[in-house]
């Protein structure tokens, strides 16, 4: 997936800049050093000696970061993983401990070979650079060796200097000072390198999670939007056969207003959102037909505002609460009334739907069906806690006060 990649390629960035940075150091620090020190000449040799050992450390990383890390990070194998990486840590260990650093050995040998006057300001920076990376055992040889007379009776002592002088190599202490730091450095690393991809498989996940719940979402909304389709249909068939039996030639003009509304359903209504014009011109298509059905006991109020702003509305989300007030608010036996209004507030940002209807003698024991159930739901789903919705169930009059947001297109 597109944003899986860029999640990678990120990471890989990321990476590359901070060892880039860290490669980047030795060179900057001796140009800064040259700079500031006339005697001193850049020397591509100390970089290099530098990078040889950032080398390691970053062999060591590229080994953690494409076969270890993933293991405990994607595939959560921690055993394997402990494993592994201590083993690596391991043969480290026994490498950084039996290489002992010989940086310098080439000019360690010329400042043997010179004399103390010879020696310049850099031979001192040498000097300090060396004594710092000196062993344990390192400031015994540095000294001139005693008299041979003297070594009976410095013993052991002596004995080294013996062995030193006949060119025999007298092994350091395993571990040093430097291979503890270097294995603790190995550690931080790894360290980081975990933390990092745990920070980006971290926003994966996320992602990977609203992307879920999207789908989810949409395909909640496609089920209910297929449930009021035939729901909206049904009654309206029904309002026809009722018209054929009392009036044909209105039955003929029903069903000319009905194409109207099925072209509006099947082009328009599998979309996210429609034109607030579309939709009012649906509403007003749907009373249209109403009206032909009932006589004039029947006080129908259409309020819809003339001129829509450019917005965008879930197609038939209105039209189930005007259905309902037909199927629940119409009695033969006495005058009723529906009243339907659309008002736009906050320089059209949000709608206020105002639908209210006298009840029926015997009210439908299906209290909305369906229609009034699904259209619920839908506005959960698509406004969340973002909307506004009141019904009154009173004695004699049932109204429906709803708020929404609308989208600017």
């Amino acid at each position: 997936m597109n944003w899986m990649q860029r999640q990678s390629k990120y990471e890989n960035l990321a990476y590359t800049a901070l060892w880039g940075l860290l490669f980047a150091a030795p060179v900057l620090s001796l140009y800064i050093r040259t700079a500031s020190d006339s005697n001193l000449e850049f020397d591509w040799q100390e970089v290099w000696l530098v990078w040889r050992k950032f080398g390691i450390y970053l062999l060591l990383f590229l080994i953690h970061n494409f076969i270890l890390a993933p293991l405990l990070v994607y595939r959560q194998k921690r055993v394997l993983y402990v494993a592994l990486a201590a083993c690596l840590l391991g043969a480290f260990t026994l490498y950084q401990c039996s290489h002992k650093p010989d940086d310098f050995k080439h000019r360690h040998s010329a400042m043997r070979d010179r004399g103390p006057r010879d020696r310049g300001p850099r031979d001192k920076d040498f000097r300090d650079m060396e004594r710092h990376d000196k062993g344990p055992h390192d400031d015994f040889f540095d000294h001139e060796p005693p008299p041979e007379d003297d070594m009976e009776s410095m013993g052991d002592r002596g004995f080294r200097h013996r062995e030193f002088k006949q060119g025999k190599h007298v092994p350091p202490a395993f571990i040093g000072q430097h291979d503890i730091v270097a294995f603790f450095v190995v550690i931080l690393m790894w360290g980081m390198n975990v933390g990092i991809k745990v920070y980006f498989r971290s926003r994966i996940d996320r992602k990977k999670l609203v992307q879920l719940e999207k789908e989810n979402l949409e395909q909640q909304l496609e089920y209910l939007k297929y449930q009021i389709n035939p729901h909206f249909f049904m009654n309206t068939l029904n309002n026809i056969h009722a018209l054929v039996d009392i009036d044909p030639e209105k039955a003929k003009g029903t069903i000319l207003e009905l194409s109207k509304m099925m072209r509006f359903v099947l082009y328009e209504g599998n979309k996210q959102g429609v034109p607030l014009s579309r939709e009012f011109d649906f509403i007003r298509n749907y009373i249209t037909l109403m009206r032909l059905r009932f006589t004039d006991k029947v006080s129908i109020s259409v309020d819809l505002p003339t001129e829509a702003p450019d917005c965008l509305i879930p197609p038939l989300m209105l039209i189930t609460f005007i259905e309902n007030a037909f199927k629940h608010g119409i009695s033969y036996k006495h005058d009723t009334f529906i009243n339907v209004k659309v008002e736009l507030e906050d320089n059209g940002s949000r709608l206020r739907f105002l639908c209210s209807n006298s009840k029926a003698d015997k009210p439908n024991e299906e209290k909305g069906g369906v229609g009034l159930a699904n259209v619920k739901q839908r506005l959960n789903l698509l406004y969340d806690n973002n909307y506004t919705l009141n019904i009154k169930d009173e004695a004699d009059i049932y109204s429906v006060e709803l708020m929404i947001p609308l989208q600017r297109t």
